[in-house]
């Protein structure tokens, strides 16, 4: 039988897996949230190439970014007219389109390189332009996404059509002028890191210094400077000596939102390692350790691999973390290693299914998790389309679902109750009944708003608080 350290980290093709917001509350005093948007269409032909593989808002939250399988990166722009509108909705359009990465195959090794995106994110502004971070497996790129609304007319040397004159016909010097032109965005690659990792990358994180970047694949982090594509520093490794000896690979990486010399990493063991780049150039002793040891109540033949963190967030003020495993997510107080402050189960009706889930692989998905734009909430996503919200002031938790039924506008979306067992009541769905072909791996949080974008297969929902 295939042994379950295989399927999580692979055994093949050399690659290891491993400000408040004022809001309408509801009678409980929640928020009561409803559809905006869909994008991508409903059909249930579903091509490979277009299933959402990341989405990320960027910090002021006017445009948000999808990453999909087939390499490609569409950004969605917020309408002028939505921010000003009272009350404020949460409506964004296509903004550019473009092809971040192309299959490629390395022939020393006999690989295919897939197009999927990984992860993208965003550069903090600096000038008219947009800078973003796109990655696949093995290769990041920088790319910039400007605007131009105007061109140049009246060229000396050549005539409208850009073809160069006569010089015989020229007979004297003219100014050129700008016209106005219809508006183009353009989205051109500015630098391409290479050849950095032998393994595959799952995470990048643009430091608070604005001026480097991390990149981590399953054993290996590398530091960057966004300037120099040639070299990068290696600052975690932890591949053994003997990869007999393996017994845990690094599954994300972030830096901490103020502090540019703390970063995180968290393992398929359970565990966040906080790193202090002061201490030395190699941070392969962590200055924290985050863990909770497990209770034993619930050992199983499952508890290594469930517990492995899929995803690990800081919170925007960056007192924590947000961390998520199969079943829940844990916030961490980086004041306090030896517990979570908070653990909120995300769907504890499918430990009994463990056995099932296995087999049919969904065991070793990788759910991300996101913090709501005041710290105070937290997203991710689960099965059948299902995504879950918890309030960490209230302690109140709700299911929400991302379907083609709820998708006209202002439609509120009615909290979804699961049964797992006994006799069940009209209004709740059977643990039985769930498809599992639907998942949501990918959301994302405005940083100021209360909109969220939910990534289901194809289709990228965005709901807001109720207008």
């Amino acid at each position: 039988m295939e042994h379950w350290m295989d399927r999580l980290y692979g055994h093949h093709h050399n690659t290891i897996l491993p400000a408040k917001a004022k809001v309408p509350p509801d009678a409980n005093g929640e928020i009561q949230w409803c559809f905006s948007q869909v994008k991508g269409t409903l059909d249930d032909e579903i091509t490979e190439a277009d299933i959402i593989s990341c989405v990320e808002f960027n910090h002021d939250g006017d445009l948000l970014a999808t990453g999909d399988k087939g390499g490609r990166v569409v950004i969605f722009q917020r309408d002028p007219g939505s921010k000003t509108s009272v009350p404020k909705r949460g409506e964004y359009n296509v903004y550019s389109t473009f092809q971040s990465h192309e299959p490629e195959f390395d022939y020393l090794k006999s690989l295919e390189i897939e197009e999927k995106i990984n992860k993208i994110r965003w550069l903090r502004r600096k000038n008219p332009a947009h800078f973003l971070l796109s990655t696949n497996d093995k290769t990041i790129k920088l790319w910039k996404v400007s605007e131009r609304d105007k061109r140049a007319e009246g060229y000396n040397l050549k005539d409208e059509a850009g073809e160069m004159k006569d010089k015989g016909v020229l007979t004297g010097l003219r100014v050129p002028v700008l016209k106005p032109m219809e508006l183009m965005v353009e989205a051109s690659p500015r630098r391409i890191y290479a050849n950095a990792h032998t393994y595959h990358i799952n995470s990048i994180s643009v430091n608070s210094d604005a001026e480097t970047y991390l990149s981590a694949d399953d054993l290996r982090i590398n530091l960057w400077h966004l300037d120099i594509t040639d070299q990068s520093f290696n600052i975690v490794d932890i591949k053994p000596a003997n990869m007999e000896e393996l017994t845990e690979v690094i599954t994300a990486s972030e830096f901490h939102p103020t502090d540019c010399n703390h970063f995180v990493y968290s393992s398929s063991k359970g565990l966040i390692r906080l790193c202090d780049m002061r201490m030395a150039a190699l941070c392969d002793r962590h200055a924290k350790l985050f863990e909770e040891p497990e209770d034993p109540a619930n050992r199983s033949f499952f508890s290594e691999i469930i517990s492995s963190i899929s995803d690990v967030k800081f919170s925007r003020s960056g007192r924590y973390m947000l961390s998520r495993d199969y079943l829940s997510v844990k916030v961490w107080d980086l004041h306090m290693e030896t517990k979570p402050i908070e653990t909120y189960p995300v769907h504890e009706y499918l430990r009994s299914k463990l056995c099932s889930l296995y087999e049919n692989d969904c065991i070793f998905d990788k759910f991300e998790c996101c913090w709501g734009n005041n710290d105070q909430a937290v997203l991710t996503g689960s099965y059948n389309n299902f995504f879950r919200m918890f309030d960490r002031t209230s302690k109140r938790d709700v299911t929400l679902e991302a379907s083609r039924e709820i998708a006209r506008p202002k439609t509120t979306l009615k909290a979804k109750k699961i049964c797992s067992g006994g006799k069940r009541k009209k209004d709740e769905v059977s643990v039985d009944s769930l498809d599992f072909n639907k998942k949501i791996l990918h959301t994302a949080w405005h940083p100021t708003e209360n909109i969220i974008a939910v990534a289901a297969t194809n289709n990228l929902f965005i709901f807001q608080d109720k207008f």
